[in-house]
């Protein structure tokens, strides 16, 4: 179940609007959706480089399609777009996906951003049912789960301290593998740990690892 606004309090967050735009705060931190802060990434001399989209290219597709099924605060599906994706969206926590329409909002009148934000779509729900209701097979699925939590606080990033106040680990791994399957993609390309399991066991065609992230990469046998 998503965060609804009015249980922020009870966890010791809140929503803020100020002249930069929505924010959730607590515990002394502030979590801003920002894309601008990106834009050296998508340079197109760092772009190609970028293990994410070299995990999710395919070949001999002039406008592909992605879906991120956890997009969180968009971060990966702005990579995405950048690199030429139409990416779909879904994230099921409404205070989540209030703070990335903002950054959406906000990036679509930035010039450096505005042709980027345009390939990309939010829906607010459960990509599980989702998935399974896409009317169409996307070239890739996206997941990232959420990592889980290390036994020293100190260890996770500081904007996943906020987030962990509103959305959990995946527990429903299996659920989540078997819907992106279900959309029949070229491939699916799964965020991991660098040292951590496989998605509900199951072993990838290929990964690549950097020093803090590893996509695994599914291919689906071709009907």
């Amino acid at each position: 179940m998503g965060t609804d606004a009015n249980q922020l309090g009870e966890k010791g967050v809140e929503l803020r609007r100020d002249a930069e735009g929505l924010a959730l705060v607590g515990d002394g931190m502030v979590l801003r959706a920002d894309f601008a802060r990106l834009l050296p990434r998508l340079r197109k001399d760092r772009l190609g480089r970028e293990l994410l989209v070299r995990a999710a290219r395919v070949r001999g597709v002039e406008a592909p399609t992605a879906v991120d099924a956890t997009a969180g605060l968009g971060e990966d599906s702005l990579l995405l777009a950048a690199a030429g994706f139409a990416v779909t969206m879904f994230e099921k926590d409404p205070v989540i996906a209030a703070l990335l329409r903002d950054a959406l909002e906000r990036a679509a009148n930035e010039p450096q951003l505005a042709g980027v934000v345009a390939r990309m779509t939010l829906v607010e729900g459960d990509s599980v049912a989702g998935l399974r209701e896409l009317g169409f097979s996307p070239d890739v699925v996206f997941l990232d789960p959420m990592f889980p939590e290390r036994t020293k606080s100190a260890a996770v990033k500081k904007k996943f301290q906020l987030l962990h106040h509103l959305e959990r680990p995946c527990d429903n791994e299996d659920e989540l593998l078997d819907a992106a399957l279900a959309a029949h993609p070229r491939k699916i390309v799964i965020k991991r740990p660098p040292k951590g399991p496989w998605l509900a066991g199951v072993k990838p065609s290929h990964s690549l690892a950097g020093k803090a992230v590893r996509y695994d990469v599914i291919v689906p046998p071709r009907a």
